[in-house]
């Protein structure tokens, strides 16, 4: 391709497809048929997904799976979860079956607080901005009260808001920080509303007041909602004596312990492990983001924020051993919905809903931060014993036997031979060569 591509966007999805096809493969009917192959056969589904995005060709499965016996607060959950690695459901299952023995997960709402800015600059003097901001902070309230009638009826809205001199930082910079309840909602659409109509409320007012009477100027750049939430937070925990934790491989539980704690306090001081370790937590839940509709870009973005809240990147989990008992905890900020959105048009998703019993917000951040929490020990607790190979190696297996269309015979004789082998991509292939041999 040498040229760029004029009205692509009002091309019709055939004439899209096409030009792709022609433009980019050597063989433009195999690329068609297999991007016609992942549509649905259900043309009004097909349509519904399409309209999801812009410039829609196809769609590109992920798997999506449950993992069933998670006991949290006393009640047994099965988590679904969309992912496309290998042994991240496996393991999952596995820790919740291992604590629903010990107690099962417990989960505790912190805040639910979300946040949005208004961002200006003003040229003037910050004492006469201060007074000008405490006279006009009521109208914030009222002119969008036609914004948050709904959003008050079910209990939220506008919970505050303030001016912040980032003068610090920038020249002649501040700040309208608000902060906001939305319930079931993520929230992102009434945030953002609001905040448009605040700083619209802000240059008018400052427009008919004497703040800008002498020449100075206040200036709006941007108005939008902060992904980064480390007031919407919430806990989960496992705990029990040392001696319960013995199974299988646990057979020295306090040696056991011991060395997970060792584990994540590597984690704690040690960046470069940190962001594995955080990656592990993040598998369990972006897996459970994706299934109920959530964005689970904002939610890592947020994540990571508040894992170099300290000033350095650190595990979002912790450990401890405290009168014989063991104790494992994270506590991580998530901004999450279960109304709007894809919420109310992915028929998968209305249906993971209905999995997990129709949850509130606050219930759906629990229930993804114990799908991290579970994660990060199953991942933790084969590192400190067999190691992360053996079991994830095992699950790959199945990839590498597809990667080489690995006949019912051959699928069962290699499955065979690997049960008491080490798995490598390299073993693997291998004997799938020795075996056509």
């Amino acid at each position: 391709m040498n040229n760029a591509v004029a009205g692509f966007s009002k091309l019709s999805k055939k004439e899209k497809i096409d030009w792709i096809a022609n433009e980019y493969f050597s063989n433009p009917e195999e690329a068609q048929n297999i991007i016609r192959n992942y549509w649905n056969s259900d043309e009004k589904l097909q349509q519904l997904h399409d309209e999801f995005i812009e410039n829609t060709i196809t769609n590109l499965y992920i798997p999506l799976g449950v993992a069933p016996n998670f006991l949290i607060n006393g009640k047994y959950k099965t988590i679904p979860m969309a992912i496309e690695e290998s042994s991240v459901v496996a393991a999952a299952s596995k820790a919740a079956k291992y604590w629903s023995t010990r107690g099962g997960f417990k989960a505790t709402i912190i805040n639910t607080e979300k946040i949005g800015q208004v961002h200006f600059t003003y040229s003037g003097d910050a004492e006469k901005l201060n007074n000008f901001f405490e006279q006009i902070k009521p109208k914030f309230f009222s002119e969008t009260q036609s914004i948050t009638k709904n959003m008050q009826q079910r209990g939220g809205g506008i919970l505050d808001i303030k001016l912040k001199d980032k003068r610090s930082l920038l020249e002649n910079y501040y700040q309208l920080h608000a902060t906001f309840e939305t319930k079931d909602s993520m929230g992102a659409n009434f945030i953002n509303s609001c905040l448009e109509q605040f700083a619209s409320t802000l240059k008018e007012e400052a427009q008919n007041s004497d703040l800008c009477q002498n020449g100075e100027k206040l200036e709006v750049i941007m108005s939008i909602l902060s992904n980064y939430v480390p007031h919407c937070l919430v806990r989960a925990e496992v705990s029990c004596p040392i001696e319960d934790l013995a199974e299988k491989h646990i057979t020295n539980p306090q040696e056991f312990a011991e060395r997970f704690v060792q584990a994540v306090q590597i984690a704690e001081v040690e960046p470069f492990r940190a962001v594995t370790h955080n990656k592990g937590i993040m598998n369990g839940v972006d897996a459970v983001i994706l299934a109920t509709g959530n964005d689970f870009r904002a939610v890592e973005a947020g994540v990571h924020a508040y894992a170099a809240k300290n000033g350095q990147y650190a595990s979002l989990s912790h450990a401890k051993i405290e009168n014989g008992i063991f104790t494992f905890w994270l506590e991580i900020p998530l901004a999450v919905g279960t109304v709007g959105g894809l919420t109310s048009l992915h028929p998968l998703v209305k249906l993971c809903l209905e999995i997990l019993e129709k949850p509130s917000a606050p219930e759906l951040m629990e229930i993804v931060a114990v799908a991290g929490l579970a994660q990060n020990f199953a991942a933790l607790r084969s590192l400190t014993t067999t190691g992360i190979q053996e079991g994830h190696m095992k699950m790959h297996l199945n990839n590498i036997i597809n990667q080489f269309e690995a006949t019912d015979e051959e699928r069962h004789l290699i499955k065979t031979h690997f049960k008491k082998t080490a798995v490598s991509h390299s073993a693997v292939v291998e004997f799938i060569e020795n075996l056509r041999k």
